[in-house]
């Protein structure tokens, strides 16, 4: 992949991380919100893991596109 494909790839897997970010925190948000009310957060946890299993990969993703970055100049 050519070094401007690759940053591009990297703009979108640095979104990608953002955005995930925001995901967990509102998620742990609102997994408290909900034991406060003393409902039950089981669905919400489950979601929790999905987003924070779903930024692992995008980590990784970015990560592995910064070190082809680095190895293209």
């Amino acid at each position: 992949m050519n070094n401007s494909l690759i940053e591009a790839h990297l703009v979108l897997a640095e979104e990608h991380v953002a955005q995930g970010e925001r995901h967990i925190a509102r998620q742990r948000e609102l997994i408290e919100l909900l034991s406060r009310g003393g409902h039950d957060t089981t669905a919400a946890r489950k979601l929790l893991q999905s987003f924070a299993d779903s930024q692992v990969m995008h980590v990784a993703d970015r990560d592995r596109l910064l070190k082809e970055h680095e190895e293209a100049r």
